[in-house]
């Protein structure tokens, strides 16, 4: 199974920066789809092989992806898919926790029916993920949840900041989370939304708190951490 996007005419005879961020953006999915563990070494020359691109190019990708500590980079070693701490699991929790009970707030004071219409249609289909079985499009879209909130009332910088951390979120809950924990986000999505088209500030900022918790407490910090080659993700 191919992990990354196939690399395209376009992908190839683009400015740089298009093609570095390509790869940026495909690396990503790869990441926080879970298609790529923990511990998996990205060798430069395999990327620049399968993208058509220089290995300048790749290392200016691997470069912008560990400022976004998604991979770590090691001198004389090369670049690594990141593997969060138990600690740094329990601190991007607490950042996340803090910021969207800020963010949820802010949504009740300005929800309107559009905004409802649009989580109602995103917890549809994260519903439709989970009855699938459908893992990678199942994390991607419980993640995307949180970023659907702040691009709908409009902020990008929002936004951005809790793609960040969702993305490692996503690593950490690979590590960690359990095979049914993830099921019940659904369900506490769901309830969220609820609130928020009731207009009721202290319970919807009461849920979200109580989801983001409920996700850290059924991460098990006992569980082994996966790890792959990137050579077997590419075969």
């Amino acid at each position: 199974m191919m992990i990354f996007m196939e690399p395209t005419a376009s992908t190839s005879a683009s400015s740089p920066s298009s093609s570095t961020n390509a790869i940026v953006d495909a690396l990503t999915r790869a990441i926080v789809e879970h298609r790529l563990h923990p511990g998996t070494k990205l060798a430069e020359q395999k990327l620049a092989d399968h993208f058509g691109v220089s290995r300048t190019l790749v290392r200016q990708a691997l470069f912008q992806l560990s400022q976004n500590r998604l991979i770590r980079l090691e001198p004389a070693r090369g670049a690594f898919v990141a593997a969060p701490s138990v600690l740094e699991a329990r601190q991007v929790f607490a950042v996340r926790r803090m910021l969207e009970a800020e963010m949820t707030r802010a949504f009740v004071r300005e929800v309107t029916p559009a905004k409802i219409r649009a989580l109602k249609e995103h917890v549809a289909q994260e519903k439709s993920a989970v009855v699938r079985n459908d893992a990678a499009g199942r994390t991607k879209l419980l993640g995307d949840f949180h970023v659907r909130m702040a691009e709908l009332m409009g902020n990008e910088v929002l936004a951005q900041l809790l793609g960040e951390l969702i993305s490692r979120c996503s690593l950490i809950t690979l590590m960690y989370q359990t095979a049914t924990a993830a099921e019940h986000s659904n369900d506490e999505h769901a309830a969220i939304v609820k609130a928020l088209a009731a207009r009721d500030e202290e319970r919807a900022v009461r849920l979200m708190n109580e989801h983001l918790l409920s996700v850290e407490k059924n991460l098990a910090f006992d569980r082994k951490v996966p790890s792959n080659d990137i050579s077997m993700a590419l075969s």
